[in-house]
């Protein structure tokens, strides 16, 4: 059990090393790379909006509740600001794009190695990790950034809405308290960890979608493996991550 465990995070170690050594070879598959940003990145958009808009929007009314007996209702901007941009943010974008773009991925390739298209690029001298694994792991690591600063001002506006309608708080007061909250330093340390997160999201999955075998059956267990092992990842590299950034900070 436990020599398959590592022999598993091995497998994922060096394709993450291949991928990054291939990644600056040309020529570049531009087509590839296009149609990755629109499936992987584009098409995210609504899930990770929603789901941050009414988590900004739970977070104002649960803070505003909690701190009314203490008299910090003041303080909802600045607590939202905190907890959306340095953590909640970053995590819960990388939780549904592993949910939606890591299953997809996995479905994707898995099927193709199940019905051998991965082994006919190998037989016509095609590097499969080049081809398959360089484009989808680059445009994660891409637009996750992207969605997770989108997905942040979305939830903040969320929190602007509830502070204004169920708290009675101004919308002038609302943003002065968010913006005297945030620092660049705060919007470095939540956007710099999600390079590392679409990093792995992209390497588990393409890992268990071209090791997968067993037909369909395999290629479900494959994806449920990779839905499972990047969650995980994305929560415990989090620790790790914001420990380094405030001791770099």
């Amino acid at each position: 059990m436990l020599r398959s465990y590592l022999e598993t995070l091995g497998g994922m170690v060096r394709l993450g090393w291949d991928t990054l050594r291939s990644a600056p070879r040309r020529p570049f598959e531009r087509e590839l790379w296009f149609e990755q940003l629109f499936q992987l990145g584009v098409r995210s958009l609504t899930i990770t909006n929603v789901t941050l808009l009414f988590t900004g929007m739970v977070l104002a009314i649960q803070t505003a509740y909690s701190l009314s007996a203490y008299g910090g209702k003041a303080f909802v901007g600045d607590i939202l600001a905190l907890s959306v941009v340095r953590e909640l943010g970053p995590v819960l974008t990388a939780l549904m794009v592993a949910g939606r773009v890591g299953a997809g991925i996995t479905a994707e390739l898995g099927s193709m190695a199940v019905t051998e298209q991965i082994d006919a690029l190998r037989a016509l001298a095609a590097d499969p990790v080049r081809k398959l694994a360089v484009p989808r792991v680059g445009a994660l690591v891409v637009v996750v950034p992207v969605l997770t600063i989108l997905a942040d001002t979305i939830a903040l506006f969320g929190g602007l809405a509830m502070s204004v309608l169920e708290i009675g708080q101004t919308r002038s007061y609302y943003m002065s308290h968010v913006l005297g909250a945030l620092s660049l330093r705060d919007i470095a340390s939540g956007a710099g960890k999600t390079f590392f997160f679409a990093f792995f999201i992209g390497t588990i999955a393409c890992f268990n979608g071209i090791s997968a075998r067993g037909g369909a059956d395999g290629v479900g267990k494959a994806t449920t493996n990779t839905v499972v092992v990047s969650s995980i990842s994305v929560i415990i590299s989090d620790f790790f991550l914001t420990k380094l950034f405030l001791l770099l900070g």
